[in-house]
């Protein structure tokens, strides 16, 4: 795949990693790096989010290449194309934090659901009856988008399509509830629409871009191994 090179699991299985002798400290250390990964890439999507190509502009910026600078080959996994600085570097390990599609979704996410929790404390701001439920499906769509990209990693291309299926329901469901005149009566509603609609956009157009190749992965022949 092109987009965010979304695959992982080929070359970055458990069994691949040779003695892994880490103790929690490390992993702590591992995990607050990819929390500041998260941190950059909505950075600098802070930075590009008047450009129409935002999404491309911060996969650029963070290592990955835009889309149509890769290769055709369906074999070719993007470990020669300048972005192992930032996904995947010579003497790091791989996990799900490390994939692209996941960078993306979490910080996308996190800049939607982070000013909500603060409106929603003030009832002035955000009425009771959309409050809980605009959070609650955010929360949904992005644990199925998370879960979509375990299948990615897994190579289990239909089982991604299905959950990234539910993800964007779960995204109509927040798009919809955005949409709710009884919030819109309320200016700081309004405002934050105004702010989030782009982003929720922006997840849609990256999960239809995976959910495409997935597609494109499944309609090919199986190879004859006789």
């Amino acid at each position: 795949m092109n987009d965010f090179d979304s695959e992982g699991s080929a070359e970055h299985e458990w069994e691949d990693r040779g003695e892994l002798a880490w103790n929690e400290f490390d992993w702590e250390r591992y995990l607050r790096e990819q929390d500041d990964t998260i941190r950059r890439y909505l950075g600098h999507y802070e930075a590009f989010r008047e450009s129409p190509d935002r999404i491309d502009d911060v996969a650029e910026e963070m290592g990955w290449g835009r889309p149509d600078a890769g290769t055709d080959d369906p074999e070719h996994d993007g470990a020669d194309d300048g972005e192992a600085e930032d996904f995947v570097e010579d003497d790091d390990i791989y996990t799900l934090h490390k994939n692209p599609v996941f960078i993306a979704t979490k910080a996308i996410y996190l800049s939607c659901r982070r000013p909500w929790e603060l409106m929603a404390a003030d009832e002035s701001k955000v009425p009771r009856a959309l409050a809980i439920p605009f959070l609650a499906s955010l929360h949904r769509g992005e644990e199925n988008a998370v879960h979509a990209v375990h299948a990615l990693d897994f190579g289990d291309f239909a089982m991604a399509v299905s959950l990234f299926k539910r993800a964007l329901g779960s995204l109509n469901e927040s798009l919809s509830l955005l949409n709710d005149e009884a919030g819109l009566r309320h200016p700081a509603v309004r405002a934050f629409r105004e702010n989030a609609l782009p982003r929720l956009f922006d997840l849609r157009e990256i999960w239809l871009r995976i959910i495409r190749e997935c597609r494109q992965e499944l309609s090919r022949p199986i190879d004859d191994e006789s």
